[in-house]
């Protein structure tokens, strides 16, 4: 058992409130959260948070990790130029070994940055599988590919065996996929009673492409093609109308903002006080490397923040402990629903921010600290499922991470010849 004990609590277990509980963790799963016992029985260590602050790890809900392989190779392009000019040629280059050592690489910032978990979008699923095993990290992979047989054994292969790993079913974009494909592939989902996830509404040109295609925006497609019966979760969302949030609002759907990567590729803003004065469900993602090129939530964060105020143009727009929320809650948008709140039983998906650092004071204010001044050289600790894999600079994931930086840059050469 591991003991945190002497800070600042954010439990995210129906309020915002700080709380100066100690919480112990038990294996996999929080054992216990309340004041100081006299019976607390042996620890196997005890951390003095020494007034720290304590949440529920950040999940990161939409990625891309073995990007790191094209983080500042195609720079200060547009999305359309970006993506088939430059990545597509480079991906169909990519090995399982270039993906489970970019993969690797990229669960090092995501470590170092306080996130617990991933939505992964990507290819070689089982390479990167590897990786996050190897690693002790959390991931759920986001089906991408285009072969219906391939998800479906996917799906069982990687669902219900391990708390680290999980599936569901997804597909790139509207613009990549035939019609009678995405039929196929919402028989399928719903044959298992599952969501669907893909990218959706990123630029202008996608949304107006897909209603000269098909007369309709893309979630109204989805929804027409019976994609969002189970719910669902659409990456990007900055292009959609009244309609498309009333849509995702009726489903049950998460969106998931990326505002780094669309103000990089000038995709836009999204409309996110319009998105969650409706009532739909929001989670942040970094989206990948190539695109961002960080994959720091705190930067996410306060993008999404900032960048709403300039659209709205009200400072008031969203409340620092709303994104905080999405952040640390954006597990549910992955299908991970016992890892966002700080409690008994929950998973033991923490990390530690430090506030002895001058961008932490003075303490006004926990949540909007976070928010506004936080950055990843505050991050102390990450711990999932129970094991600290992160904790002052140093790495506990099986690998020296100077073996790590070596392998990538011994790989890439690979994929420019």
């Amino acid at each position: 058992m591991i003991r945190f004990y002497n800070g600042r609590v954010l439990k995210f277990a129906g309020d915002y409130s700080v709380s100066p509980d100690e919480v112990w963790t038990d294996g996999g799963v929080i054992a216990y959260v309340g004041p100081k016992r006299q019976d607390a029985p042996k620890f196997e260590r005890e951390i003095d948070l020494r007034g720290d602050i304590l949440l529920p790890g950040i999940k990161n809900a939409h990625t891309h990790s073995a990007m790191t392989a094209l983080r500042s190779f195609a720079d200060d392009l547009p999305l359309k130029n970006w993506l088939f000019d430059k990545v597509f040629p480079i991906e169909a280059k990519l090995t399982p070994d270039h993906v489970y050592a970019f993969s690797k690489l990229a669960i090092l910032e995501y470590l170092s940055s306080g996130s617990t978990a991933i939505f992964d979008m990507y290819m070689h699923v089982d390479a990167f599988a590897a990786a996050v095993s190897d690693c002790g990290f959390k991931a759920v992979i986001c089906g991408a590919s285009d072969d219906l047989n391939l998800q479906k054994d996917l799906y069982t292969k990687y669902n219900n065996k391990s708390a680290n790993l999980s599936y569901r079913f997804g597909f790139h974009a509207e613009y990549t996929a035939e019609k009678s494909y995405l039929e196929e592939l919402s028989a399928l989902a719903k044959s298992y009673n599952a969501p669907v996830s893909t990218h959706c509404s990123e630029t202008k040109n996608e949304v107006d492409g897909c209603i000269e295609k098909y007369g309709m925006t893309p979630p109204a497609l989805f929804e027409n093609l019976g994609l969002l019966d189970n719910g669902g979760t659409l990456f990007h969302c900055v292009h959609v109308n009244e309609n498309d949030i009333e849509i995702l609002k009726r489903r049950g759907a998460y969106a998931v903002t990326c505002p780094a990567s669309n103000a990089k590729l000038a995709s836009g803003i999204a409309p996110i006080s319009d998105i969650l004065k409706s009532g739909v469900n929001l989670a942040i993602g970094t989206d990948g490397p190539a695109s961002n090129n960080a994959l720091s939530m705190f930067r996410e964060m306060y993008l999404c923040a900032v960048l709403a105020k300039i659209k709205e143009n009200d400072a008031a727009a969203i409340p620092a402990e709303t994104l905080l929320k999405a952040a640390v809650q954006g597990g549910r948008a992955m299908g991970l629903n016992n890892c966002e709140s700080i409690k008994e039983n929950s998973r033991a998906d923490l990390c530690v921010i430090s506030i002895e650092k001058p961008n932490m004071r003075p303490l006004h204010d926990v949540y909007k600290n976070i928010v506004y001044s936080a950055d990843c050289t505050n991050v102390r600790l990450t711990m999932v499922e129970g094991k600290i894999l992160y904790e002052n600079g140093n790495y506990y994931i099986g690998e020296d991470p100077e073996d790590i930086y070596k392998r990538a840059e011994q790989l890439f050469p690979d994929l420019v010849q």
